[in-house]
């Protein structure tokens, strides 16, 4: 019995018989790559006018389809076969990333106390009902520090400072003091929203 000079094919690997698994995966990870781009891009900016986060997003997308593109392209060049999501994962947590915001946290406002008297005279701080309030106070002078209305009171040693955060539900204006020495060191005023 005589052997055929050329075997039949065995694979998929052979010239004019389709794409391998791992070109196929290339090509599926590099739509999801430009998918996502095309995402970046129409969603536009953030809700506070800045687009700056949308062209960061941007950038990382096309960095994160070109990474993408080369690991496909080195895979199917070198005949390795691609094991584990990486790239994939890769792609998700841009996604992920471009999507959470977090709200800015409101400035402090500082009081000083200086040979027990405020520092430029009684000033008043302002937030409006609902923030969260920051009310630091840096003294030379030990006491306690007490916030009326909210009843915050806390003590501050010589030299050293105390911070108040609070959320700012109840509409005034209200006396922080030294409650010690009885000295008033600001005004508290909450606004209506």
């Amino acid at each position: 019995m005589s052997t055929p000079e050329n075997p039949p094919p065995t694979g998929g690997d052979e010239p004019g018989r389709g794409l391998s698994g791992v070109q196929r995966a290339g090509i599926v990870l590099g739509g999801l790559a430009v998918l996502l781009i095309v995402f970046v891009v129409l969603r536009g900016g953030d809700d506070s006018g800045s687009d700056s986060s949308s062209s960061s997003a941007t950038t990382t997308a096309s960095q994160s389809a070109t990474t993408t593109a080369a690991q496909s392209t080195a895979s199917t060049s070198t005949g390795e076969t691609e094991t584990g999501d990486d790239s994939g994962s890769e792609t998700g947590s841009t996604s992920t990333s471009t999507s959470t915001s977090t709200p800015a946290v409101p400035a402090s406002q500082t009081i000083t106390v200086v040979n027990g008297q405020p520092q430029g005279g009684v000033k008043t701080v302002t937030f409006k009902k609902g923030d969260q309030a920051v009310l630091k106070v840096n003294s030379d002078t030990a006491d306690e520090i007490h916030v009326h209305g909210y009843d915050l009171k806390k003590d501050v040693e010589k030299g050293g400072s105390v911070t108040f955060s609070f959320k700012a539900t109840i509409e005034g204006r209200f006396e922080v003091e030294l409650e010690d020495a009885g000295t008033q060191i600001a005004n508290l005023e909450v606004t209506p929203s």
